[in-house]
């Protein structure tokens, strides 16, 4: 059956039911133990009135996305830690980076015994709510249907970088408090989204071109934690100049302003886009940190 579904997904075209053609990778080349397709612009409470077919590059790297479709990662019964993430990929809002972003991340928690999914999501294109109600519908999913894979709805988090993280961010702070995630992952993530800003590109495409300095404030991410904003694990190189460590410093005051649980590990170098590359120098150092922080959830969530 595995292998039937691999030849019908493969990393291709597939033509929707609104004629656009989405792009989908198969479960052989993002090794996804299930993909499941979630909703487009025609179906989800709101379109990013994107038009044109979907793009795809020998890298995985995914643009006009207007379909959302979830890359499942179950762990194994056997080690299972009953935890949950849900992956959004960055890629600066203009693109999805799934392969380094998601896919090699998502391989990476399913073999510590964490269950994921890498969502595809839509991109904003100057419609700022679609990206969010992507990423909170990945963690309903999660949450219900991963019971049946042994996670606890109650210990759900989520992972993005760059742009993801800014999504991923936004997310654990503007979602209602019952449903928010358990914990939050921020890899170089994009916060601010001022003047001040080294990045304003993530905040164009989400905002759109009549955005003002103050919506971008109100939007930037340090301004919008509150004593309910989940736990969070900050990871950044200090030689980042895209997105420069002054990102992650503003959240980490704003959360530790709050007294909310949370890590920062600022590596010495990689600059920026470093996330799922098994050749970066301080890649398992940064994955000895990740599981290790996941752990100290895990006992969080069961004192």
């Amino acid at each position: 059956m595995k292998r039937f579904l691999t030849l019908t997904l493969l990393a291709g075209i597939i033509l929707s039911a609104t004629a656009q053609k989405r792009v989908v990778v198969s479960l052989e080349d993002s090794g996804a133990d299930e993909i499941v397709h979630y909703w487009d612009n025609s179906s989800a409470p709101h379109s990013n009135e994107i038009a044109e077919d979907e793009q795809m590059n020998k890298k995985f790297d995914m643009r006009l996305t207007s379909s959302t479709d979830f890359y499942i990662y179950k762990a194994d019964p056997a080690k299972a830690t009953g935890q949950g993430v849900v992956i959004v990929p960055g890629g600066g809002y203009y693109k999805l980076s799934m392969k380094y972003d998601g896919f090699m991340i998502g391989q990476y928690l399913r073999s510590i015994g964490v269950s994921a999914i890498v969502v595809k999501y839509r991109l904003p294109n100057g419609h700022r709510e679609v990206p969010l109600e992507d990423a909170q519908a990945a963690l309903r999913y999660m949450r219900t249907e991963g019971a049946t894979w042994g996670v606890d709805p109650n210990q759900v988090g989520i992972l993005g970088s760059s742009a993801g993280g800014y999504l991923a961010g936004h997310t654990s702070n503007v979602t209602p408090d019952s449903e928010k995630p358990a914990f939050s992952i921020l890899i170089y993530s994009v916060v601010d989204g001022t003047k001040r800003s080294a990045d304003r590109g993530t905040f164009g495409l989400m905002l759109g071109t009549n955005r003002t300095d103050a919506e971008q404030e109100s939007y930037s991410l340090h301004n919008l934690v509150s004593p309910t904003t989940p736990p969070a694990l900050l990871l950044l190189a200090d030689d980042d100049v895209r997105v420069m460590p002054e990102h992650s410093m503003a959240y980490y005051k704003a959360l530790k302003h709050y007294g909310i649980p949370a890590a920062m590990h600022v590596f010495p170098s990689g600059g920026h886009g470093w996330a799922g590359h098994d050749e970066w120098r301080y890649a398992e150092p940064c994955k000895r940190v990740i599981k290790d922080w996941l752990q100290i959830m895990q006992n969080l969530k069961t004192k």
